[in-house]
């Protein structure tokens, strides 16, 4: 299937907002995953639509946001929401490949929180496109059947990959469970609580004095943690999973309603 399977990417559109995207920070799949395509870089691209499998809409919400909604004087998903639209009857009315499907065999990817939002407006008209989605709650619409949940990555500036320095042996790391972060959601209020900087072994630090002055550090302490915490914040999804198994420790996700990263294919249990 691997290699069969090819995706088209429209070619309508012009940047920021459409065929590109951040490929840094906690956006970062999302900027990838269009770059990789948009450059010839990957062996999925089809040459021809029809000889596609899939379709890929080359929109970033993350752009979106950033360009379209600067400077922010709304929160109204009503922008991001009539772009889209209007996109997809652009290409519907170019092409027939959407209205042959109902949109079944078109995607798009999304690591912003606004993701899920882009289909709301009209539910019919996306009632079987695909989004692939970091912020994978299906509290919020998610519908694992038809979706994919993808991981959310924290990429350094200027670096593909994340750092592995510090990251110990199992048997050398005297922190039991680590976190830092911001006390957003109810979780991690929670969390905070009951337990910040009242524990060296369970150590649990706000983000403030813990990350965002010394990114080194807390990538450090992550790598002399047997167990990582990754509580749900604003939304479900956090970059904290990924790094956690990047360094070799164990993520403890304590999150409801998330639809977990290829759970299609990863057993996490």
């Amino acid at each position: 299937m691997e290699k069969r399977f090819k995706i088209w990417v429209y070619r309508e559109g012009e940047l920021p907002v459409l065929h590109g995207g951040p490929v840094n920070n906690i956006y970062s799949v999302e900027g990838q995953f269009l770059d990789e395509i948009e450059r010839g870089k990957s062996q999925f691209i089809a040459r021809h639509p029809d000889e596609a499998h899939v379709f890929l809409l080359p929109i970033s919400v993350a752009y979106v946001m950033h360009y379209v909604y600067k400077p922010r004087v709304t929160f109204s998903r009503h922008q991001l929401q009539t772009l889209v639209t209007d996109y997809v009857h652009v290409i519907a009315d170019k092409y027939t490949y959407w209205n042959r499907t109902n949109g079944a065999d078109h995607f798009s990817i999304s690591c912003h929180d606004w993701g899920p939002d882009i289909s709301r407006a009209n539910p019919e008209l996306f009632k079987y496109f695909i989004r692939a989605l970091c912020n994978a709650n299906t509290s919020e619409g998610f519908q694992p059947q038809r979706d994919v949940s993808i991981p959310e990555i924290f990429l350094p500036v200027g670096k593909l990959g994340l750092p592995r320095e510090g990251a110990k042996p199992p048997d050398k790391r005297p922190i039991l469970a680590f976190f830092a972060g911001g006390a957003h959601g109810r979780i991690r209020k929670r969390l905070l609580k009951l337990w910040k900087d009242r524990d060296d072994e369970i150590q649990v630090h706000d983000y403030v004095t813990q990350r965002k002055k010394n990114n080194n550090l807390y990538f450090r302490l992550m790598g002399q943690s047997k167990f990582c915490l990754c509580p749900s914040g604003h939304e479900v999804a956090s970059p904290r999973v990924v790094t956690a198994i990047h360094l070799g420790c164990v993520p403890v996700i304590i999150s409801d309603n998330y639809s977990l990263p290829f759970s299609d294919v990863l057993d996490w249990e």
